[in-house]
């Protein structure tokens, strides 16, 4: 299994490709950039990917008519949407054809590696050698023996705060709301209150926090985000 993920790049905006094809490659991943439906469906066919970041808007071919035949070939390439349409029917039209998740434009270059990264781990396993180690800084959670270490410290944890710490790291640096939390934490049958979200940030802050730098950031108005604070936020694209 190959150490680096492979990426497709798929626009027709040059900008747009130099601009994702230079960050990605700064995070690690090998790039290779195609700027019509028909060039990215030649080059998946080769097999050489591990996802393709596919714009839905394209000059030949509409990147979910890419994926539809891809998905017809038998190919079955991780593929995320990335587009300035965010309309509810766009997204679900998008998943329907057989996309693994949606970003929509404008959007931060943290996201949408956050975003990569999850994909890949839910469909490839390739991010990471050990695939039931989690790391995030100096954050390191191992899935199999439910351990937990910051700053090589083990930490305790009950199992709803390691259930939601996952959920952090697997999502490291996208903001999470309330909902997303309880949806993936708790499932889809809770039917408490999503105040409870809140209690258990607070309780996993009191022991994952209690080194510096703070990991845990609350985005007012929005969510929670496992990242490192930084002076500036990535502009959004």
């Amino acid at each position: 299994m190959p150490d680096v993920a492979r990426i497709l790049v798929v626009d027709d905006e040059p900008y747009i490709t130099d601009l994702l094809g230079a960050a990605l490659r700064f995070e690690g991943f090998s790039v290779e950039v195609a700027s019509t439906g028909t060039e990215a469906i030649a080059m998946a066919q080769r097999g050489r990917h591990d996802l393709v970041l596919l714009d839905v808007m394209l000059p030949d071919v509409s990147g979910t008519e890419v994926c539809r035949r891809l998905r017809a070939e038998g190919i079955q390439t991780p593929v995320l949407f990335l587009t300035a349409r965010d309309a509810t029917e766009d997204k679900v039209e998008g998943l329907t054809v057989g996309g693994d998740d949606y970003v929509a434009k404008p959007f931060s270059l943290d996201e949408l590696v956050a975003r990569i990264h999850a994909v890949l781990r839910r469909t490839s396993g390739l991010v990471g050698a050990d695939q039931a180690r989690l790391v995030f800084a100096d954050l390191e959670m191992d899935d199999d023996t439910h351990e937990v270490w910051r700053q090589g410290t083990l930490i305790d944890l009950t199992a709803t705060e390691f259930n939601l710490l996952r959920f952090l790291l697997e999502n490291s640096r996208r903001v999470l709301s309330k909902s997303d939390i309880v949806d993936n934490v708790w499932t889809y049958e809770f039917d408490g209150d999503p105040n409870i979200v809140e209690t258990y940030i607070s309780y996993l802050r009191k022991k994952i926090d209690s080194f510096d730098p703070p990991l845990i950031h609350t985005i007012r108005g929005v969510g929670y985000s496992l990242r490192v604070a930084r002076d500036r936020e990535a502009d959004g694209v």
